[in-house]
């Protein structure tokens, strides 16, 4: 006897195969973004739907919105992640409320129906197939299908949505318990990153020094601004010191006990600064092998300082405007945003406010930023700084080369004192090492240990209240000492002297001569 099966009966075969594949994956499958993906797409593809959406309740707002689409493209599933509305709107809202599945053939007959949604995502729905995702604590959202391909959806349809419905959601569960779990895990380790980036950091200043009428205002400002937490803008040349402001400010307020994360915002292409600041799921892009937790996210409660922030690009503003607008971010590659609480602290060497009127920056994120500016003044400036600000950075620098210097030679600090310093804290800090490096244990540091251009700076200031000389004279003057210090620096070597003067032996000579100076 030859048996035919029904095309319902192929159905349901169909059915319970892929209710056997959810099963072992429910228990297998621990990551939720790829359990309800293939969930809504095995259950599109079998009950022949246009649509197939999980809506997720969010307790805070009240409101229900779409986490899994699986559609007809992806340009309508990204629309669908963009869309909320209340928990008690529509059928998903009425399924949500009373715990019951419901098949609508025709919604625009259904008085429940809520149009909204077809006008946001630019879709159609004509039938309905919605069941409530029920777990022990209650309902935590719906599953709907939308529009059957062929013919009409059926109540045997329904009741395999119904069947499916309850194991998705406590699959839902288990595996939004795993990710708080997981990104717990992944935050204290990030912190713990992030505190131990904090401990390398301290072997710069203990404190900022400066006693210049120039750093005065800096210190009020800061002041006030420890005592606030409104968001702050450093302004400064490159070298200012505008980090070591930044971690006071964070490390006397009140949140010193939560992390202090700095980024150079020019130091990463635009793809990867965006992981770095705001994190990323896996798979997100390639090279996404694993979840990241992004800086933000690390920096929860604590502090964020983006250094060089006139260097951000343009489509990355837009995201940081949000995190300092609403307090939200969003990671690549996900679909909801997350709340966090970070102040943020900025610096730029760059005229921000040219920036925005060459449309280079954002003038509603520049705004924001700007609330509370910091100028820190050029070192050359702050020339009666120069000798305290030596004197301790040799003491770190002693410290991290193990080896001893007795100090700076009165002649050595007015050279320092003397130079302009463009390159301000930093250039001074690389000074102040290549002259240890230099000298031997125990010495005081001199002239003749200093770079070319530092030692030099020295014989071009004219004392205060000099007297009046003629040019020549003054010429002569400079040309003596500055021959007399490059023959010292050389040991009187005169082949070497004349090499760095840029004239022949003979004429060296001759100049030696001229002055009664030494040479070996």
């Amino acid at each position: 006897m030859t048996v035919t099966s029904s095309p319902d009966l192929e159905t349901r075969v169909r059915q319970l195969s892929v209710a056997c594949e959810v099963s072992r994956l429910f228990s297998e499958l621990i990551e939720q973004d790829r359990l309800i993906a293939f969930v809504i797409n095995k259950t599109k593809e079998l009950l022949e739907a246009e649509s197939s959406a999980v809506l997720l309740l969010d307790a805070k707002t009240n409101e229900l919105y779409f986490p899994y689409t699986a559609d007809l493209s992806r340009d309508v599933e990204r629309r669908f992640a963009e869309i909320r509305f209340r928990a008690d709107a529509g059928l998903a809202g009425w399924v949500l409320q009373h715990g019951q599945a419901q098949l609508v053939p025709d919604v625009s007959k259904d008085p429940r129906w809520y149009s909204q949604v077809d006008r946001q995502s630019g879709m159609e729905t004509s039938a309905l197939l919605c069941a409530p995702l029920r777990v022990r604590e209650g309902i935590i959202g719906v599953i709907e299908l939308r529009n059957k391909v062929s013919g009409a959806f059926t109540n045997s349809d329904l009741r395999f949505l119904e069947m499916l419905a309850d194991g998705i959601a406590t699959a839902i569960t288990n595996a939004q318990r795993f990710k708080e779990v997981r990104d717990a895990e992944l935050r204290l380790r990030a912190e713990v990153a992030a505190l131990n980036s904090e401990l390398a950091h301290h072997s710069g200043f203990r404190d900022i020094i400066g006693t210049s009428r120039a750093m005065q205002p800096v210190f009020r400002l800061m002041e006030s601004a420890i005592r606030s937490p409104i968001t702050v803008l450093l302004e400064g040349e490159t070298g200012t010191g505008k980090e070591l402001i930044a971690r006071t400010i964070h490390s006397s307020s009140e949140r010193k006990d939560r992390p202090f994360v700095a980024v150079n915002c020019a130091a990463l292409p635009e793809e990867l600064l965006e992981s770095e600041l705001f994190g990323h799921r896996k798979g997100a892009f390639t090279g996404a092998v694993s979840d990241k937790q992004g800086l933000f996210t690390v920096a929860d409660r604590g502090t964020v300082f983006l250094d060089e922030i006139g260097e951000m690009p343009f489509n990355l503003q837009a995201k940081l405007l949000r995190v300092l607008q609403d307090g939200s971010l969003r990671p690549v590659g996900e679909t909801q945003d997350r709340r966090i609480d970070v102040r943020i602290i900025s610096a730029t060497n760059r005229d921000l406010e040219a920036e925005v009127k060459k449309g280079r920056f954002r003038e509603d994120l520049f705004y924001r930023l700007n609330a509370f500016p910091i100028r820190i003044p050029p070192l050359r400036v702050r020339h009666e700084d120069v000798p305290v600000l030596a004197l301790r950075l040799l003491e770190k620098a002693s410290q991290r080369f193990r080896k001893t210097a007795n100090g700076l030679t009165d002649k050595a600090l007015e050279a320092l004192s003397s130079y302009s310093w463009p390159g301000n804290v930093r250039e001074l800090d690389n000074e102040i090492e290549r002259a240890l490096a230099l000298v031997a244990d125990e010495e005081s540091i001199d002239v003749a240990q200093l770079s070319e251009k530092v030692a030099l700076g020295r014989l071009v200031r004219v004392p205060s209240g000099a007297a009046p000389t003629s040019l020549k004279r003054a010429r002569e003057t400079f040309e003596h000492e500055y021959v007399a210090e490059i023959l010292r620096q050389h040991g009187g070597n005169a082949t070497r002297t004349a090499k760095v003067l840029g004239i022949s032996r003979v004429m060296l000579q001759k100049k030696i001569k001229q002055y009664d100076l030494r040479e070996k």
